[in-house]
């Protein structure tokens, strides 16, 4: 459905008041969102699968609503806009958990001002915690074609999984608890993420592991009951897979269920790795700063897929090893045990 905005202004509408482009004024931005939840919810019930995607001003307008509820919706796409930063909606660390966004930008844009659509990809990409398809090209502030194809497949792909698979609700939650750590909860990583690719494959550009410290954790986790490491059969060359001898236990604890890999180590001038989690501990491990998800995660994987930041020193060695363990578990159908 095609929504026009409430607010008459300048011979066309608008969704909200602004303090100046892409600065919404936040009594009017409450107003609009409350206008459009009533109408949405006269013409679908909670519970019936809403997805958002606005351009520009609406981006802007959507991204509010997510922020607000975001588990009202199950995806939410972004164009060519900014969120609305300051305006009244939360954006704290994990508050889009387990939403699936797809974001576009014009690296051109004379229209919205670039500290709004960097702080915007940044937040997206990093601690909010949401699965983020990312889309950026030379242009300026307009749709082009392949973005709106990108668009159709993100779309295409969400509804396909929500057809085959439970999704979690999305949005922040309680801290679960963590079997493989020490008092049962994972602590948070010191200092700011790391610089990671927005395009597949996903990798982990700055701030990168020692390569000792790899080996470390690659010889700790090959020790493990059952586990082989090889190849990765889905990552790129040089990527170490870690798997198991039955994958018959969990299916959604894999990142290749035909083959058992539950996880893979990045070469070493990455050094992170990508796992798959429960849901409530991906969502943590990105609240804390250890990682982020993967940009299908949600759509064409399975929804606890993540990057893990590779360790920096001995202590978060001694984390990320619990991490994989985590991992180990659940794909060996053990969530809630020790190793």
């Amino acid at each position: 459905m095609a929504v026009r905005a409430p607010i008459a202004e300048g011979g066309g509408f608008a969704w909200f008041a602004n303090r100046g482009i892409g600065r919404p004024v936040a009594a009017s931005l409450s107003a609009t969102m409350g206008w459009f939840r009533t109408w949405l919810d006269g013409v679908a019930a909670a519970g019936r699968p809403v997805l958002l995607a606005g351009f520009s001003g609406g981006a802007a307008f959507a991204g509010g609503l997510a922020l607000a509820d975001p588990a009202r919706y199950t995806g939410v796409a972004i164009m060519y806009g900014t969120l609305p930063f300051d305006a009244g909606v939360p954006v704290d660390a994990g508050r889009l958990a387990h939403l699936p966004v797809f974001i576009a930008q014009g690296d051109a844009d004379q229209v919205i001002p670039n500290e709004l659509l960097s702080r915007t990809w940044e937040y997206v990409l990093s601690e909010s915690g949401a699965p983020a398809d990312a889309h950026r090209d030379p242009g300026g502030h307009g749709l082009r074609g392949s973005v709106v194809s990108a668009l159709g497949e993100w779309i295409a792909h969400r509804v396909r999984f929500l057809e085959n698979h439970q999704a979690p609700v999305p949005g922040p939650r309680r801290a679960p608890e963590w079997s493989t750590m020490a008092g049962g909860a994972l602590p948070a990583r010191h200092g700011s993420h790391p610089d990671v690719s927005w395009a597949i494959p996903q990798q982990q550009l700055s701030d990168n592991s020692p390569e000792e410290l790899q080996e470390q954790l690659l010889a700790h986790i090959g020790s493990l009951d059952g586990v082989a490491v090889g190849p990765s059969h889905i990552s790129v060359p040089g990527a170490r897979a870690l798997t198991l001898d039955d994958s018959s236990a969990g299916v959604d604890g894999f990142l290749v269920s035909s083959v058992g890999e539950f996880a893979h180590l990045h070469p070493p001038q990455d050094g992170s790795l990508h796992l798959v989690l429960p849901p409530d501990q991906a969502a943590d491990l990105v609240t804390k700063g250890y990682g982020r998800m993967h940009p299908w995660a949600g759509t064409r994987l399975a929804v606890g897929f993540v990057m893990v930041y590779g360790p920096r020193d001995a202590e978060e060695l001694d984390v990320v090893r619990r991490i994989v363990e985590a991992s180990y578990n659940f794909a060996r159908g053990r969530i809630g045990s020790a190793t």
